[in-house]
C-alpha cells in the first residue's frame, strides 16, 4: 500500500517537474524572441537613420523610441502647430520609419506604435500646480495629435498603401512632463515602440 501511494507520489512529482521545465523552456524563448527582435530593429533604425540623426537634433534610444529633441525647430512656446522645419524633417522621416517597421520582419511583432508629446513642467508665469499640469496635458496631446495626423496625411506612397495599419497600431500620446527630462529637451516628440513579445515578458514576470 505505502510504496504504491510512493509510486504515485513519484509520478506526481517528476509530471510537476516536466511541467515547470516546459514553462521555463518557454519563458526562456519569448524573452530570446524580444531580445533579438528588438536589437535586430535597433540595428535597423540606426542603419537607416545614423546619418540624420545630427541635423534632426534626434536620437534613438535602446527601446527603439525616437526622440526629435530641438523644441525651437518642433513647435513655438506654448503652440502645438508644427514649425516648417519640423515638417520637412516628418516628410523624410515617416516614410522611412513606416517602411521599416511594416516590413515582414517585424510588422507582425509589433502591437503599438505611439506619438508622444512631451513638454516641460512651467507654464508662464503661472505658481499653480493644477494649471500647469492640465496646460501641459493639453498642449502635449494637441502637439501629438497634430505630428500625427501631419504623418498620417503625407502624400506619400509608402504612407498612403498603410494608412488602413496606421489607423489600428498608431496613437497619439500626451505626457505632459510625466518623464520629465533636464529643461533642454523636455519639450519633444517620440516615436516610440511597443512590441508584442514585450506584452508578453512582462506578463511572465508578474
Amino acid at each position: 500500500m505505502m510504496s504504491g501511494l510512493m509510486l504515485v507520489f513519484l509520478f506526481i512529482a517528476i509530471g510537476f517537474m516536466i511541467e515547470v521545465e516546459s514553462q521555463k523552456d518557454a519563458m526562456k524563448s519569448v524573452a530570446e524572441s524580444y531580445r533579438d527582435s528588438k536589437a535586430n530593429l535597433n540595428e535597423n533604425l540606426y542603419e537607416e537613420f545614423e546619418q540624420d540623426l545630427n541635423k534632426w537634433d534626434a536620437e534613438i534610444t535602446k527601446d527603439n523610441t525616437i526622440v526629435f529633441n530641438s523644441p525651437d525647430v518642433l513647435f513655438a512656446v506654448n503652440k502645438s502647430d508644427i514649425k516648417d522645419g519640423f515638417k520637412t524633417i516628418l516628410e523624410d522621416f515617416f516614410p522611412r520609419y513606416l517602411s521599416i517597421i511594416t516590413s515582414a520582419q517585424y510588422i507582425d511583432e509589433i502591437k503599438e506604435v505611439r506619438v508622444e508629446g512631451h513638454t516641460s513642467s512651467e507654464w508662464g508665469k503661472t505658481t499653480s500646480k493644477e494649471d500647469i499640469y492640465l496646460n501641459n496635458m493639453k498642449l502635449s496631446q494637441s502637439r501629438s495629435f497634430k505630428v500625427l495626423s501631419f504623418c498620417y496625411a503625407l502624400n506619400d506612397a509608402t504612407v498612403i498603401q498603410n494608412r488602413p495599419w496606421l489607423e489600428s497600431y498608431f496613437r497619439a500620446s500626451g505626457m505632459a512632463f510625466a518623464k520629465l527630462k533636464e529643461k533642454s529637451n523636455s519639450r519633444r516628440v517620440e516615436f516610440s515602440i511597443v512590441m508584442k513579445s514585450e506584452d508578453m515578458v512582462y506578463k511572465i514576470l508578474k
